[in-house]
């Protein structure tokens, strides 16, 4: 297949299209390569599926570079213009749509950040799906849309009416346009809610990251809510394995659905809603144990409250997927753990021994001194 991916320099994207160039598919990668966090680590992922930085001016890719089977393109979702040629000129048979601006807290922060990305340019892609063929749009929602739910654990038929951020907000906004453009104009969507994704090549912003270059560096911690905070923790090869095994599987509509007693994850239209996560939450602070035991170090514990638009637990109900895809999520969480802190011990050049050795955020650890 020919197969759109935005957002192909972040850290879900970059691992979808690795393994989707493997298997052959034609892919287009997209990225604006935003500073959200650090763009030398999305370069080194692209440099990874073979995009080299260009040498004009630094810090500046190519617009546009082929290898193999794989072509990135860097642009904006928001210029419609871009996206609209983009789907004109390439006949994409699926589209994978994982960007976004993405971190509850920074919504807090820079709220119209998150309706530039996650609203006006997710109505792009519906646009430009509208006005050409496309077999299957799949989208990345969050487990953020629960919010205030604390029904356990979290089913694609609760409500989601009640979210705790404006990030949160956005995505219940995609999944609710989605199925519009479904209905409207019969696009097959596939809205994915992914909890908590972690491992090699993550993001610098979530707790892993943070808690891996804070305790090597011989700094505490901040752990909320005191310490009582359950996570669903999703290993990164397991989400790609459940994308890549929904990308030839578009929704048709569900025959029994009624308005009389509506499913939420299900549509007269050819749309579908799915958690996916690996539906055994784990205590934070078993997870820091185990990040312990695996760097050789204890940490420094600071003990702080929930987070504004923070939630204590999540859990994912994943028998719907299950069943659809027959998968389930395979790697636990102490493997997932012991696999990031090997990437990231080779990434930053941190010496295999226990040694303590102060790095940043560049990659320019100073080795032995």
């Amino acid at each position: 297949m020919k197969i759109l991916v935005t957002g192909v320099a972040g850290f879900i994207g970059f691992h979808t299209v690795r393994s989707l160039i493997k298997e052959n598919h034609e892919v287009v990668g997209l990225d604006n390569i935003n500073n959200y966090y650090s763009t030398s680590l999305k370069y080194d992922r692209l440099n990874e599926l073979g995009i080299i930085k260009g040498t004009v001016e630094e810090n500046i890719l190519i617009e546009s570079s082929t290898i193999g089977n794989f072509r990135f393109i860097k642009a904006d979702l928001e210029n419609k213009d871009v996206i609209n040629e983009l789907f004109h000129q390439e006949g994409f048979d699926v589209v994978i749509n994982l960007a976004a601006q993405a971190g509850v807290r920074h919504s807090l922060k820079d709220p119209y950040q998150y309706i530039d990305s996650n609203i006006s340019g997710f109505l792009n892609i519906l646009e430009a799906a509208r006005h050409y063929s496309l077999r299957h749009l799949i989208y990345a929602s969050s487990s953020s849309v629960y919010g205030a739910n604390t029904s356990m654990p979290f089913s694609t038929k609760d409500n989601v009416d009640h979210p705790m951020s404006l990030y949160a907000a956005t995505k219940k906004a995609n999944e609710l346009m989605a199925h519009t453009y479904s209905n409207l104009y019969g696009i097959p969507t596939t809205g994915l809610r992914f909890f908590t994704v972690y491992g090699p090549w993550g993001r610098p912003d979530m707790a892993l990251f943070l808690f891996t270059k804070a305790i090597i560096e011989d700094k505490p911690i901040d752990v909320f809510n005191y310490g009582d905070m359950e996570r669903d923790f999703t290993y990164i090869d397991d989400i790609v394995e459940g994308i890549k095994r929904l990308v030839p599987k578009p929704p048709t509509p569900n025959k029994s659905w009624t308005g009389l007693a509506p499913d939420p994850s299900t549509s007269f239209a050819p749309y579908r809603i799915f958690n996916i996560g690996n539906s055994r939450p784990v205590k934070l602070m078993d997870f820091i144990d185990e990040l312990e035991h695996q760097l050789g170090f204890r940490a420094e514990k600071n003990l702080l409250p929930l987070q504004p638009g923070d939630v204590p637990k999540t859990w994912a109900d994943v028998d719907d997927l299950f069943e659809y895809i027959n998968f389930h999520p395979q790697v636990g969480y102490k493997k997932g753990i012991e696999q990031f802190v090997k990437w990231y011990k080779e990434y930053y050049l941190i010496p295999q021994s226990k040694e303590r050795v102060p790095v940043d955020d560049e990659k320019a650890a100073l080795i032995n001194g």
